[in-house]
């Protein structure tokens, strides 16, 4: 059997148009806003970590590499992880 999951309740405070699109895809997916908030900041944060991990594997392409296009493709992957489009 598995354990449950212990709960910490929180409070949010959501600017009008988030709360609304929150509302919107509670009802599409027939939940409630709480489960929806739950599942937006975990893909969230997993986006991050998948993001940070997606750094690393360029970083080591980067150092073994030895093609100088290979090396400007992977500096401007970098440099758009980092700073952005």
């Amino acid at each position: 059997m598995a354990k449950a999951e212990t709960l910490i309740r929180q409070s949010v405070s959501l600017p009008v148009r988030l709360a609304k699109n929150v509302h919107a895809i509670a009802k599409t997916r027939k939940t409630s806003a709480n489960r929806v908030l739950v599942d937006l900041i975990e893909a969230g944060l997993q986006a991050g970590e998948s993001e940070k991990e997606r750094f690393f594997a360029l970083t080591n392409l980067l150092s073994e590499s030895t093609k100088p296009a290979e090396r400007k493709r992977i500096k401007k992957e970098l440099a758009r992880i980092t700073f952005g489009e």
